[in-house]
């Protein structure tokens, strides 16, 4: 910002010059016959030069006020509305609040240690301002050469930033211990990483999927376009299986990996949790909001690390319980087809009573 500052009075100077001489160059005596202004003399080529810098600079000048503009706009933007959206958004500048309990633990955390630094900028600094021009040798200040040391100052700068520190340390190390308390959940899903996708299993509902890049964002990437969000409004960020979780629902995720370690990360839950092959880790989380939620892989793992997207749908519980069914349903094997009815056995006829009567009268006989 202080460039465009330093530059300005050399501009001013320079546009009035300009208007100057194109001021003079108007009020000169017209053309001799046949070099009007029509017929390209110099001093009409030079009058149209002169006017197109004088356009262009109140162009830039307008140019850099809308910059500045935007640039303020940006930096108030998280000063005015403090809690941004549950996703990351460009230009953004502050922690996001969050949809679930935990992340909403971690932006108050967040806020409070920001409010302290603050204070503690505007004393420092303050302090420092004051000291330097109210004290200063052109008012006549002399410096104090027998001062040494001040008993009452250190205790105060001792005791003050313990103070501090134990009112940050005491509801982050509360908020800290209820991030990993996995009790009392309703119910658990499994997230195991691969390269490169994620595998879900909802454990004892009989529903398990993989997840990756959806068709489109791979079709882009290899394609050699640089995509607009014209081509995909999320590219790279949406996959073909989306994982749906319920809200106002404890959920308990168990994660880890198959070949590399991965990290799985939602920003809107609040947690990143890394997927190690042959460990379990832990987390867990509570959406209050109905949503779509993006993330990302946040561990390097390899050349297709950067897709392996992450798309969490939160919906009420009632239609949570019909997408289990209806997937539930889609994941059972096909009914064996009916076995076909047996034929009846035939049946011998009794012998008849005169039939066995004869033989026995012929051996009589």
């Amino acid at each position: 910002m202080g460039y465009p500052l330093r530059r300005a009075p050399f501009q001013v100077a320079k546009r009035g010059a300009l208007r100057g001489l194109a001021s003079h160059l108007s009020a000169v005596d017209p053309c001799p016959k046949g070099t009007g202004a029509g017929s390209g003399s110099p001093r009409s080529t030079m009058q149209t030069h002169v006017n197109q810098v004088i356009l262009g600079l109140e162009v830039m000048k307008a140019g850099r006020f809308k910059q500045w503009a935007m640039g303020v706009a940006a930096m108030a933007t998280p000063v005015l509305a403090f809690a941004q959206s549950a996703d990351p958004e460009r230009w953004q500048l502050n922690m996001g609040r969050g949809v679930t309990h935990l992340s909403n633990n971690a932006y108050d955390a967040h806020m409070l240690a920001l409010w302290i630094c603050v204070a503690i900028g505007v004393l420092v600094f303050g302090a420092m301002a004051v000291a330097m021009f109210k004290f200063r040798k052109s008012k006549g200040a002399v410096a104090d050469r027998d001062f040494t040391h001040s008993t009452r100052l250190e205790i105060l700068w001792t005791v003050i930033p313990v103070v501090l520190l134990v009112l940050m340390a005491a509801p982050a190390t509360t908020k800290l211990i209820a991030m990993y308390d996995t009790r009392d959940a309703e119910m658990t899903v499994k997230v195991t990483g691969y390269q490169w996708m994620w595998k879900y299993e909802y454990l004892g509902q009989g529903v398990e999927f993989t997840s990756r890049l959806d068709r489109k964002s791979d079709a882009l990437r290899q394609s050699g376009v640089v995509p607009t969000v014209a081509d995909h409004a999320n590219y790279l960020l949406d996959v073909d299986n989306m994982l749906v979780l319920p809200t106002d629902t404890k959920i308990r995720f168990v994660i880890t990996a198959d070949d590399v370690i991965h990290a799985w990360w939602v920003p809107a839950l609040g947690w990143k949790q890394d997927a190690v092959p042959g460990i379990v880790n832990e987390a867990w989380t509570d959406i209050s909001t109905p949503g779509i939620y993006r993330g990302q892989c946040a561990e390097l793992c390899g050349k297709d690390h950067g897709f392996m997207p992450i798309v969490v749908k939160a919906v009420p519980p009632a239609e949570y319980r019909q997408w289990l069914a209806a997937r539930r349903a889609g994941n059972a094997p096909a009914p064996a087809p009916a076995a076909a009815p047996a034929e009846p056995a035939p049946v011998e006829q009794a012998p008849n009573s005169d039939d066995e009567a004869a033989p026995a009268v012929a051996v009589a006989g």
